[in-house]
This record gives structure tokens, C-alpha cells and sequence, in this order.
């Protein structure tokens, strides 16, 4: 840096206008203004400082650049409550923090909240970065984006955390992460060979402990530092575009971490949280949660779901812990929370923000998917907000996830008693835009892998997970399923460990990865799997009350042709000949999917490529097939000849 004082702030980067919106909380790209931002002022380049502390007593930055020296930098205040330092000389890569000074005369160093870089762990400070020098490739799909990523389009979406899906030997360490760039080089050739259409990251924004995911986030416009740099992120999204891979964020709004370093008691007060702990503290999670309802806060929040959209080309945020943040009394007791101004227990603030994000999302970059993970009967989650809704583009389906595992985790001769844990979400399928989530959470603390859920000796439950993979990509809902699942990896997940890769050196391993493949690829050639996920239009039971063989079968029909798909999916580890079941049209239905071909560690039992229809009234139709259904498998029909 060169040998010069600090400059008296202009505020040419911070308007007055500017202060007025981050006041009304309508500033929706408040990180273009407030953090560190290389600039050039008076003819002299530098960087350009800005942190809201209204509360603060002084503010200084400090920093490798003073040797942290608190009292060499001290930043201008102002009515708005925001502190401004332009440092001439000062570039890229300075590492910097704000030694903020309370009214009461505690101090402490800060993190800057729209820091766009930050130390490895466990270092705290935040790093002076430039997010504009990179060269984006990907302007075919962003133009495309909208198109690709339309409802009425096949969605398949691969959960990753990145740290784990796979390590590499290290001298030091024993293994390491993949950096972005080799994650680039691996996992994104990975994913176009599955068959998936979009990867969702878990949290990378960044955060000190490894063991909370990413979901305790200490740099809200950070990306972690573990696997590179913020250029090495935005050369990850690229290159997925460039493959026809869309990308979602995990985003947590939820909830912060107490870290001394982060939000919490920024400016000697609870800045960005509730003073009173049965407001603003997650007792479980030990975190604690915004104040939506402060004009700043929203601000805040909102311009980050921006900026990953607008400096990363994310294509869609990942909502998480959505019911945490609607309900004031969420995991608490009677007396432990406070209710609203009108007695109730919905939390006001947090409506309004979540409505208000989705629709500045959706108006700066239509297209762009934001989903819910929202575990509750809230009415209208994805319906947009003129309706009364909160806006979601969709929501995941965690009653359809609870039901159909507590059901393959019967043994068959029982599951006869529990027919409409697979027919329940079919009461409600079309009352949101629905994902079917097979996610973190299922294969985590205890809960055993996806495998192990199944019921029975090994061939059982690796034919009864293909059979309920089959069943997945059938039912109405877009889909997601985290990584492991898609070669039934039997430990569950550990975040510390790559996944089990040597599992593939079996052939039964092999097989349900060869199924989920196929499965992938089926799905994005059939419009009827697809087109009419969200309307009843797309669905027909044909029989969902054969509860005695633990048989279900049903159409789904697409939306811009008369095409449709025939699924049916049996529980039982037994062979049913002659399984007879109505169909709407005459003629030959060829079998496009068994998942008890030997091809995927099968018994090889299915209908010889096909089935002609006979003249047998059946379920309601003149038509009917009589059919042979594998054991524990999914078969899937299509007609191909009148």
C-alpha cells in the first residue's frame, strides 16, 4: 500500500439517496454500497469502506495494513448510522476487519457483514475482493434459464456438500476437499452422466464449523474459502452451464451463529437479532434469529439473495428452515416465545420479508427457482403473494417423504395395513408446486442410510429402493435426491468423509446406479413424467386400493400431446402373473422401465418388451393389460402401436 493517510469520506459511493433506502429497508443491492469496494475517488485508487453500526460509540478499520492498529483508521459516521473510510493506495487482497467501540466503551473486531471474501477457518477477517474480474460463458443458458427451468420441465436435482462428495489423498492431512475447480473437472461430468438437470449446493456461504454444513453462517456474501477463491465459485457455475446444469443454493436466513466475529451484538446491540431471547434465539440450535421486521435486516437479507443470483448465476435459491421463521413458538414451550400484536403465533416480520424477497427475486431475474424447505401445513407457501401466498416458486414435500419411508420401512406382509401412506400425498399433491425431497436430512444422526431403510435381506432392499426410486419418478413433483443415494451407499452420511466410491466395485451397487441413470434419462424424454407435475390433469389412479397385493398403479399424462405413461409399482417380494389393469386406449404398450431387470442386480422377471391390450372392461375402461409384476419393482408402460 502506498504511504498515504486515510482520506475524509465524500460519500460518493453512498448517497443520500442510498441511506434512505437502506432505511426503508427497500435497498435491494445494498452490497454494491456498503462493504469494501476498489474504487477510485479524487483521482487516487483504493478501497471504499461502509458498515451499518448505528449504535457504535466510534468505528475504526483495522487490518494487515495498519498491524491491526485501531486507532490509525478511524471511519466517518453519519445520520443514517452508517460508517464510511475511503483508503487510498489500499487493493485487492487486503485482509480487514471494523473495531467497533460500544456506547458502554466495550470494543471487539468485527467481520464485515458484505464482506465478499474471508480468511480460511479458523481465521475470521474478511478479505478485500474484486467480484467483477471474472468472464462469464454462460449467456446461453441465463437467456435460456427461464425456459429450462419452467414448470412444465423435467427437474432432477443431485444434493451435494461439497466437502464430502469426494476427497483426495494429502501428505499433510491424509485427504483433502476438491477445490472448486477440480470439483468442476469431477463432479460436473458426473452429473451429466447421471442424468441430472440441476446440482444444489449446500451452504457455502461462509462459515467457521465444519460439523454445523454450512447452515451456521458467519459471511452471508462470502463463499467459503475451503475449496478456493470467489473467481474458482463463479468458474464451478460456469462450467455446470456450459454442461446444461442448472445451480441451487442452499440459503440460510433462518437463523446466525453467536460468533464473536459475526452479527451477533454487532454494534454493542442487537443489531440484527431480538434483544429478547424468546424472539431472537434458536434455544435448540444455539443461533440466533433475525429481526425481520427492522428495515436494515431486510435489506440485508434480501440483497444477498440478489447477489448470489446476480455475482454467482445461481439459478435458484434453496430456502432453509422456511417453518422456523413463519412461527414464533417453533420448537418452544408455552411461555418461552412471544405471540404477535394480534395474539397470534405467526411471525409477521418474517411473512412479510419472505413474500417481499420472493417477488424482488422474481421481478430482477425471472426464472430464477426459489424453494422452500417448509415442513407444515402453511396454506399457499408456493403461490405468489398478490394471492395471499408467500411467493415460492416450490416447496419440498415432507409429508410425502415421511409417509412412503415409514411404508418401505415395513416388512411387506405388513404393508398391506399401511396402503395410504403412498396414496395420502395425493390428496394434497396439487395444492403447491411440490419437490420430492430425498435429502440431507434423511440419512443423517441415526437415521441410517436410504438402503437401510429398505425392509428385508440384501436383494429385498436393494429391489424395494429401485422399486421406491421408481415410484419417486413416477408421482406428480419434481425431484431430489442428496448424494450417495444414487448408488445406495450403506453407511449414512458423514460430513468429515468422502462418500463410499468403493461400493461401485459390486454389482448390486452398480445396478441402482445403473437404475437412477436410467431413470434420469427416461424421465427427461417422457413429457408425461414431466408437463403436468402441479395440476390434476397430469394424474390418473388406476387402482391406489389394491392394499392386499401392496400394488399401485397409475397415469400420468402430458400436457401438450395425448401421450401418457402407465406406472405401477408392487411391494410385495412375490411374482404376480396375470395382473390385470385398465387402460384408457387399445393397442401394444411396450414396458420403457423395470427396475427388476437383471441390468440393475435384478431377478429378470417383467412382460417380454410389451403387453397388447385386451377387449376386458377393467377400472373403469373398455381396455385392459394383463400383466406379469416382478417382485419388489417399479414397470412403467407406454403405448407405441394402435
Amino acid at each position: 500500500m502506498a504511504d498515504k493517510k486515510p482520506q475524509s469520506d465524500t460519500n460518493a459511493l453512498l448517497t443520500d439517496f442510498d441511506k434512505y433506502l437502506l432505511g426503508e429497508g427497500t435497498h435491494e443491492r445494498a452490497y454494491e454500497k456498503l462493504g469494501a469496494h476498489l474504487v477510485e475517488l479524487n483521482d487516487e485508487k483504493g478501497v471504499h469502506f461502509a458498515v451499518w453500526a448505528p449504535n457504535a460509540q466510534r468505528v475504526y478499520l483495522v487490518g494487515d495494513f495498519n498491524n491491526w492498529d485501531a486507532g490509525s483508521h478511524p471511519m466517518n459516521s453519519s445520520d443514517s448510522g452508517v460508517w464510511t473510510l475511503f483508503v487510498p493506495g489500499l487493493e485487492e487482497y487486503a485482509v480487514y476487519k471494523f473495531h467497533v467501540v460500544a456506547q458502554n466503551g466495550d470494543s471487539f473486531d468485527k467481520a464485515d457483514p458484505y464482506g465478499f471474501a474471508m480468511e480460511q477457518r479458523p481465521k475470521t477477517a474478511s478479505v478485500v475482493t474484486n467480484l467483477d474480474s471474472y468472464q462469464w460463458e454462460d449467456g446461453e443458458w441465463v437467456n435460456q434459464r427461464a425456459e429450462r427451468q419452467a414448470f412444465n420441465k423435467p427437474i432432477s436435482i443431485y444434493e451435494v456438500h461439497l466437502g464430502s462428495w469426494r476427497k483426495v489423498p494429502d501428505e499433510q492431512w491424509g485427504s483433502r476437499y476438491l477445490t472448486y475447480r477440480e470439483l468442476a473437472d469431477e463432479l460436473i461430468p458426473y452429473v451429466v452422466e447421471m442424468g441430472y438437470t440441476h446440482i444444489e449446493l449446500m451452504p457455502i456461504a461462509e462459515y467457521p464449523l465444519d460439523a454445523s454444513w454450512g447452515y451456521q453462517v458467519l459471511g452471508f456474501y462470502a463463499p467459503t474459502s475451503r475449496f478456493g477463491t470467489s473467481q474458482d465459485l463463479m468458474y464451478f457455475v460456469d462450467q455446470c452451464h456450459q454442461n446444461s446444469i442448472g445451480v441451487i443454493l442452499d440459503w440460510v436466513p433462518a437463523h446466525f451463529p453467536k460468533d464473536g466475529a459475526g452479527l451477533n451484538y454487532f454494534d454493542g446491540t442487537h443489531l440484527y437479532a431480538h434483544a429478547d431471547p424468546r424472539q431472537g434465539e434458536h434455544q435448540d440450535w444455539g443461533t440466533l434469529i433475525f429481526n425481520y421486521s427492522r428495515n436494515e435486516v431486510r435489506a440485508f437479507l434480501i440483497s444477498n439473495a440478489l447477489f448470489w443470483i446476480d455475482k454467482y448465476h445461481f439459478d435458484g435459491l434453496r430456502v432453509d428452515a422456511v417453518a422456523s421463521m413463519l412461527y414464533l413458538d417453533y420448537s418452544r414451550e408455552e411461555g418461552e416465545w412471544l405471540p404477535n400484536e394480534y395474539g397470534g403465533r405467526e411471525n409477521l416480520g418474517a411473512i412479510s420479508f419472505l413474500r417481499k424477497m420472493n417477488e424482488v427475486v422474481h421481478g430482477y431475474f425471472p426464472g430464477v427457482l426459489t424453494i422452500a424447505e417448509e415442513s407444515t401445513a402453511w396454506p399457499m407457501v408456493s403461490r405468489p403473494p398478490y394471492m395471499g401466498g408467500l411467493g415460492f416458486s416450490l416447496k419440498w414435500n415432507m409429508g410425502w417423504m415421511h409417509d412412503t419411508l415409514k411404508y418401505m420401512g415395513k416388512e411387506p406382509i405388513y404393508r398391506k395395513y399401511h396402503q395410504n401412506d403412498m396414496t395420502f400425498s395425493l390428496l394434497y399433491a396439487f395444492n403447491e408446486n411440490f419437490i420430492l425431497p430425498l435429502s440431507h436430512d434423511e440419512v443423517v444422526h441415526g437415521k441410517g442410510s436410504l438402503i437401510n431403510k429398505m425392509s428385508g435381506d440384501e436383494w429385498q432392499k436393494f429391489a424395494g429402493l429401485r422399486a421406491y426410486y421408481g415410484f419417486m419418478w413416477g408421482h406428480p413433483g419434481k425431484k431430489l435426491m442428496f448424494m450417495g443415494g444414487e448408488f445406495a451407499q450403506w453407511q449414512e452420511w458423514n460430513f468429515s468423509a468422502s462418500l463410499e466410491w468403493a461400493a461401485l466395485k459390486a454389482p448390486n451397487h452398480q445396478g441402482i446406479q445403473r437404475f437412477v441413470k436410467d431413470l434420469n434419462r427416461l424421465y427427461q424424454n417422457e413429457p408425461a413424467l414431466y408437463e403436468d407435475d402441479f395440476e390434476w390433469t397430469g394424474f390418473t389412479w388406476v387402482d391406489a386400493n389394491d392394499s392386499d397385493n401392496s400394488v399401485f398403479s397409475f397415469i400420468r399424462n402430458a400436457k401438450a400431446s395425448d401421450e401418457f405413461v402407465v406406472v405401477i409399482s408392487s411391494f410385495t417380494p412375490v411374482v404376480r402373473y396375470g395382473y390385470r389393469i385398465g387402460v384408457p386406449k387399445w393397442g401394444y404398450y411396450r414396458e420403457i422401465l423395470n427396475s427388476d431387470s437383471n441390468h440393475y442386480w435384478g431377478s429378470n422377471v417383467g412382460n417380454e418388451g410389451g403387453v397388447e391390450t385386451d377387449a376386458i372392461p377393467c377400472h373403469g375402461y373398455d381396455q385392459s393389460l394383463s400383466l406379469t409384476l416382478p417382485p419388489l419393482a417399479t414397470i412403467m408402460l407406454k403405448l407405441t402401436a394402435q
